[in-house]
């Protein structure tokens, strides 16, 4: 693992060791692990839900109602 040093405010430092002393994690290096991994899964989720987002625009827009496109899904999914 690779080693590092960093400077906190004094707020993130004492929010970090009140979560080792409330056992939340073993030491501080884990909790900021475990922050880093949280906010690189938050950016591959963002990232996902863009794609997901301009490929439903690039599609286009559907003038069924509400009731043909559930109905289509449910046949699809065979309800």
């Amino acid at each position: 693992m690779a080693r590092q040093s960093i400077t906190l405010a004094n707020q993130n430092d004492e929010w970090l060791k009140q979560q080792v002393a409330n056992e939340e994690f073993t030491s501080k290096s884990e909790a900021v692990n475990y922050l880093i991994k949280q906010a690189r899964d938050r950016d591959e989720y963002v990232e996902f839900v863009r794609m997901k987002l301009d490929r439903a625009e690039k599609s286009g827009f559907s003038t069924k109602t509400k009731e043909e496109l559930l109905a289509e899904i449910k046949k699809k999914l065979n309800v």
